[in-house]
C-alpha cells in the first residue's frame, strides 16, 4: 500500500463503524460493482437494520461462528 493509502486507510480508521462500513461497501462495489442478484431487496435491509439496532441496544446478542458451526455440525456429525 502506498503512503496515501495508509494515510487514508489511518484517516478511514477514526471514522464511526456505520461510516466504516458504507465507505469499505463503497470501495468494494467501486472494484467489482455490485451485481443487482447481491443486492438486499427494502424490507431486508430494514430488517437488517433493525437486527443491527437490537444488537447495540442490547436487546439480543451476537453468537460466535465456531459456536454457530458447531451447531449446524451437531446433528450432520451424529452428537
Amino acid at each position: 500500500m502506498s503512503v496515501r493509502g495508509r494515510e487514508l486507510l489511518a484517516e478511514a480508521l477514526l471514522l464511526d463503524e456505520e461510516e466504516r462500513a458504507a465507505l469499505a461497501e463503497a470501495l468494494w462495489a467501486s472494484l467489482h460493482g455490485e451485481p443487482e442478484t447481491l443486492r438486499l431487496s427494502p424490507a431486508w435491509s430494514d430488517e437488517v437494520d433493525d437486527r443491527i439496532a437490537s444488537l447495540r441496544r442490547g436487546e439480543s446478542r451476537a453468537i460466535p461462528w465456531d459456536e454457530v458451526a458447531a451447531r449446524i455440525r451437531g446433528p450432520l456429525d451424529g452428537r
